[in-house]
């Protein structure tokens, strides 16, 4: 794993007028995208300060005993999904990880439209009593997130020959946020447990911090690559619906984790995804979709079989990661 993932200046994203920076942006994005489909941005502008809190924050809340974190668990959540998750409480690929974590996702109030109608994945979010000050971090990291993740939409509409916001308009005005803390206990380089195991994201794109413990890998065409925190920057990667929309022209890669620091490790993926009933069908120029990539997936599933609404995909995605939710919350 000598092989080292891209680092893309994003900062004129973020300036409409500079027209030339940000169509070199847009063939740094176009490249990466077609490579492995993952890279390092700096010139997000999210805030070290923000991040050191959040981390800091999220330790706290790990160090509580058992019952206290139990305190805010899913089965608590409903059917917003949100809230924390034990040592083994998430499957990848049928396979339990070893981690746990907190689900979180955009705020919404009782009298929104679609918590009204019962949405899943769609609600209030659970905050622990023990650690008040995780609200408010939470919230405003989403909203840095999402300001970076808007721009970044920009430069892959650019990149693929769009208009800048052709993303924001068709599928992103109103995206569905998620955002995960994952605590990762350490484990043995020979363990064959991992921290979470080969998969895809399902949406646009994820944007990750990580703590200083390594351990991201991700699969390219020349093996599995190292993805070791770089300081100032986020990883970027494109989830399944960027794959499916561009017929497999852009890839959603897959990727790991297995924390061997000897300490626990934190990360914080951040999902940008398309709204909930947006459908989701090829943009015309990459209609005749690309198929080639059933077999070395690690689902063996074809994201170009889909179709329907990006709820529609997520639901069936997730309910896998917590069968038992599903039999409760998806009716």
């Amino acid at each position: 794993m000598d092989q080292s993932l891209p680092v893309i200046d994003m900062a004129p994203l973020f300036d409409e007028r500079d027209t030339a920076a940000r169509a070199d942006v847009a063939r740094a994005i176009e490249q990466a995208c077609r490579d492995t489909g993952f890279f390092y941005v700096a010139g997000h502008g999210i805030a070290p300060v923000l991040l050191a809190r959040l981390d800091t924050l999220s330790r706290r809340f790990f160090a509580l005993p058992h019952a206290e974190k139990m305190k805010i668990a899913m089965a608590h959540g409903g059917r917003a999904w949100r809230g924390y998750f034990p040592v083994g409480g998430e499957l990848t690929s049928g396979k339990p990880d070893l981690k746990e974590g907190i689900y979180f996702g955009s705020e919404l109030p009782a009298n929104d439209r679609r918590v009204r109608a019962g949405l899943p994945l769609h609600g209030a979010n659970l905050f622990p009593l023990q650690v008040p000050e995780l609200r408010s971090v939470v919230l405003d990291y989403l909203e840095a997130n999402t300001r970076a993740a808007h721009a970044l939409m920009e430069g892959i509409a650019l990149s693929l020959g769009l208009e800048a916001g052709y993303f924001r308009e068709r599928y992103t005005s109103d995206p569905t946020i998620l955002f995960r803390i994952f605590h990762y206990p350490s484990s043995a380089p020979s363990s064959e447990q991992w921290g979470v195991g080969e998969h895809t994201d399902y949406g646009l794109l994820t944007l990750l911090a990580q703590d200083d413990a390594g351990g991201l890998q991700v699969k390219s065409t020349r093996g599995w690559i190292a993805a070791p925190p770089i300081p100032g920057t986020l990883i970027c990667n494109l989830g399944d619906m960027l794959d499916r929309l561009t017929g497999g022209w852009f890839r959603s890669t897959p990727h790991r984790a297995k924390n061997v620091s000897g300490r626990g490790r934190l990360s914080f993926p951040f999902f940008f995804d398309p709204g909930f009933d947006a459908e989701i069908v090829p943009l015309p120029e990459h209609a005749a979709h690309l198929d080639d990539d059933r077999e070395s997936r690690w689902d063996k599933e074809s994201v170009h079989d889909f179709s329907g609404t990006y709820g529609d995909y997520l639901l069936g995605k997730v309910s896998k990661v917590f069968p038992e939710l599903k039999r409760e919350v998806i009716t």
